[in-house]
């Protein structure tokens, strides 16, 4: 699958900072980065110490001794506003990408969810502007259109938390954005993995919430490239949405196993049927830019600061880009030949 074209950004010699690095994206972000750029620095900040040092193995940085890697690995939480200004000095960039993700998780811990996801935005968008960061963008998720589920809803509170931020950088340098996808292909969380071991250990079924039930799917180096590109072109407060593929759940478990029957277990507490990306309420601020949309701010100074260039046109009144509905859909030959490159 194709990546986004990030050509245009320039990261060599530049310190760039990624929250929750650690995670399936924030490895899959730091290698892209490695690729392709030469940065003064590449700063972990997570609060696992045990995923850091693994992390730290695998790149091939090992603290304390001399290394031609440019990683720093700090531990600390989105919670501690202190220590993300330590962390934040003299840096460029920030890719936030901490949060509390499981549905399930999130409905029976609410507080700690609201803290991570709500409270943890509001200390980075504090931070990147009293240490004067050039940009930052913020991971978020389908379930943040019309939310249904605490995890949504507190991603859609992060988002305008990230959005209204510009309104407060005043002169500073410092711009917000943010970025919305759906299902990241083979995360951790995701159905995949969670297939892929009850196939290996010989189940005799799968389990599908409902049959009916769509998704949309982005790789995880597409993602990655996704957000670069975004870093590139943003000039704070849009919501940057890719045009990514659906797929039933049912036909994703038919790609992965087809000898297998599936079995339906029931919707879980938070679920929806299916997810939307750009809302009907979103439309009438939502532009198509060929390979993606974006959602601008309903505030003066984006129309003010943005050239959304020539191939950018206005979506109609009553569009919303939701999975089922969706243009673009994963074949199971399709998704076979994904899963095995993954």
């Amino acid at each position: 699958m194709q990546q986004f074209d990030f050509s245009d950004l320039d990261l060599n010699d530049k310190d760039i900072l990624v929250t929750g690095g650690t995670g399936s994206f924030g490895r899959a972000f730091v290698r892209m980065v490695l690729q392709n750029y030469k940065p003064r620095r590449l700063i972990i900040y997570s609060r696992d110490e045990a995923k850091q040092h693994d992390m730290a193995r695998e790149f091939g940085y090992v603290l304390g001794e001399a290394s031609n890697v440019p990683l720093r690995f700090l531990i600390g939480d989105v919670r501690d506003k202190e220590r993300l200004e330590l962390a934040m000095h003299d840096v460029d960039y920030v890719v936030h990408a901490a949060a509390l993700k499981h549905v399930p998780v999130a409905e029976y811990n609410p507080m700690e969810c609201i803290k991570t996801n709500v409270q943890g935005a509001e200390n980075v968008v504090a931070a990147a502007l009293a240490c004067n960061v050039h940009r930052v963008i913020g991971l978020s998720t389908d379930k943040a259109a019309n939310p249904i589920n605490l995890y949504g809803a507190s991603k859609l509170a992060a988002d305008k938390i990230f959005i209204a931020a510009n309104h407060l950088a005043g002169r500073r340098p410092t711009r917000f954005a943010v970025v919305r996808y759906g299902n990241v292909l083979g995360s951790r969380g995701s159905v995949v993995p969670l297939f892929r071991e009850l196939i290996a250990n010989k189940a005799d079924a799968l389990p599908i919430t409902d049959p009916r039930m769509t998704r949309f799917w982005i790789t995880l180096p597409r993602g990655t490239s996704f957000v670069l590109s975004c870093l590139s072109t943003m000039q704070g407060g849009e919501i940057f949405v890719p045009k990514i593929p659906s797929m039933k759940i049912v036909d994703l478990a038919a790609a992965m196993a087809p000898e297998l029957p599936v079995k339906t277990i029931g919707i879980r507490p938070g679920e929806k049927l299916h997810e939307v990306l750009v809302t009907k309420d979103e439309a009438r601020m939502t532009y198509d830019l060929d390979d993606r949309y974006i959602i601008a701010p309903a505030f003066a100074f984006w129309k003010a600061e943005y050239s959304l260039g020539p191939t950018a046109k206005s979506v109609a009144e009553d569009f919303e880009y939701a999975s089922e509905t969706n243009d673009d859909w994963f074949s199971a030959e399709k998704m076979g030949d994904l899963l095995n490159e993954l």
